[in-house]
């Protein structure tokens, strides 16, 4: 599995052509339409990421000493930018999060063009997942 720091290197690879941060948007949109949507059963209250504009679920297990981290939204652009976030934490260990400090989405120009709420529930997904990365390092 690659690590968050070779992820990073990837994500930013990935973006560096599209210069137009409307092309950035329009893949992020392209990556969400094509992910799967959440069984209804998945999409509960318990699984909801409070804070969002949107409603955006987040669906967190620990698996061989990893975290695994997927989501879905009802937005189409929160979606993507949630698949974002946790297509990065997804398989990391969880000492490997609570040190990483998300920078990557500033660094490929994605967090300066979110309205601030979109930042804020951006910021709430990113504070479960390092809560559910600490929770799971206190279980080993």
């Amino acid at each position: 599995m690659m690590t968050l720091k070779e992820k990073h290197d990837a994500i930013l690879a990935e973006f560096e052509p599209m210069v137009d941060p409307q092309d950035r948007f329009q893949y992020i949109i392209d990556c969400a339409k094509d992910a799967p949507s959440f069984d209804d059963s998945l999409r509960s209250d318990d699984r909801l990421v409070r804070g969002c504009t949107s409603q955006l679920w987040l669906e967190k297990s620990f698996e061989n000493g990893r975290c695994r981290f997927q989501c879905d939204a009802d937005a189409i652009i929160a979606k993507g930018i949630a698949l974002l976030v946790c297509n990065y934490f997804d398989g990391a260990l969880p000492q490997e999060i609570l040190d990483d400090d998300v920078h990557f989405l500033a660094s490929v120009g994605i967090d300066q063009h979110l309205s601030p709420n979109r930042r804020n529930g951006l910021g709430n997904l990113v504070k479960e997942i390092h809560a559910f990365a600490k929770k799971c390092l206190e279980k080993e």
